[in-house]
């Protein structure tokens, strides 16, 4: 099951909440995941989904809000992946009629794409809202392989809403258009974190925080391992570097022909190629920073170079 999947199943199975709420999810359901069946003597309602979940989750906010039993429809996909969709369907003209008008869906007789004002109005129907559309047409994507939240829509209206809500708790989501409708987006992972926790998904929000957690703590570590690495590149090729220089000067004119400071630190160098500058410092009588050691070695160096430009 993917991670999406679970976030809805646990949204699905949440207690429906006041009558207020329910009202304000079934909106947001019947808007992204509904379309109306016309004909000269017949209208019809139907909501459609493919998560056995959300199906009875409808079938019940239905139930409960205006309490009615509609048919729940089970049909198989003869494309791509032959899975189940799941129709809830009213066909009584009457209740269909009721439904829209209770929930602000129509206006003057018509379809309407502006949000009930007692959606808006109350903070718990917002997050009921969202959920709703969440549920009919939203995904998240596992947090293991990217940050990503989107909810379509065939609206632009629609997903200015979405946006606006979002923003009422401090999730600022974005918009980009699609060849068949309209993508609210979230990428930022904190932002995502916050969404779910203002539609409940809360599950699905401590496993986000753990992947999250794990993956900062990986890349931390990767962080400090090639630090790390790096530095000791950096500190072998320094040495290297170093007994080619010393081992020059002890063939054109000796060790000995160096003054004792310079004669202490090369023939330390050529006995410990592998220790650090610190660790070399601390060999040397009286001991020496890592700075001084550097510069001792800075002028070996000079010196080496020196001699195979005159050679």
């Amino acid at each position: 099951m993917t991670y999406a999947a679970q976030a809805k199943n646990e949204l699905a199975r949440r207690e429906l909440g006041d009558p207020c709420c329910q009202k304000a999810e079934l909106t947001a359901l019947i808007r992204y995941s509904g379309n109306m069946q016309v004909s000269a003597q017949r209208l019809a309602l139907h909501v459609i989904t493919s998560n056995p979940a959300i199906a009875r989750r409808i079938f019940s906010l239905f139930k409960h809000t205006f309490h009615l039993n509609s048919e729940l429809l089970v049909r198989r996909k003869i494309r791509l992946r032959k899975n189940n969709v799941y129709l809830i369907r009213i066909k009584e003209r009457e209740r269909v009629l009721e439904i829209l008008q209770t929930l602000g869906l129509i206006k003057d007789g018509f379809l309407t794409q502006e949000l009930n004002a007692d959606v808006q109005a109350k903070k718990c129907c917002r997050r009921a809202y969202l959920r709703g559309a969440f549920l009919a047409a939203g995904s998240v994507t596992n947090p293991e392989n990217s940050y990503h939240l989107e909810v379509f829509t065939a609206y632009r209206q629609q997903a200015e809403q979405l946006v606006d809500l979002m923003a009422s708790f401090q999730v600022f989501a974005k918009i980009t258009s699609r060849k068949n409708g309209w993508l609210v987006y979230i990428k930022d992972s904190e932002q995502i974190v916050e969404f779910l926790n203002v539609i409940g998904a809360h599950n699905a929000l401590l496993n986000f925080e753990n992947v999250r957690i794990l993956k900062a703590l990986r890349n931390q570590v990767n962080r400090l391992v090639n630090f790390e690495t790096a530095n000791m590149n950096k500190t072998v090729d320094a040495s290297v570097r170093q007994l080619e220089t010393i081992r020059v000067i002890e063939e054109k004119i000796g060790l000995s022909a160096l003054d004792e400071p310079l004669r202490e630190v090369a023939r330390l160098r050529l006995a410990h190629p592998e220790a650090s500058l610190q660790e070399l410092g601390a060999m040397l009588e009286p001991p020496l920073t890592k700075s001084g050691v550097n510069h001792r070695l800075r002028r070996l160096e000079k010196i080496g170079k020196q001699l195979e430009k005159d050679s």
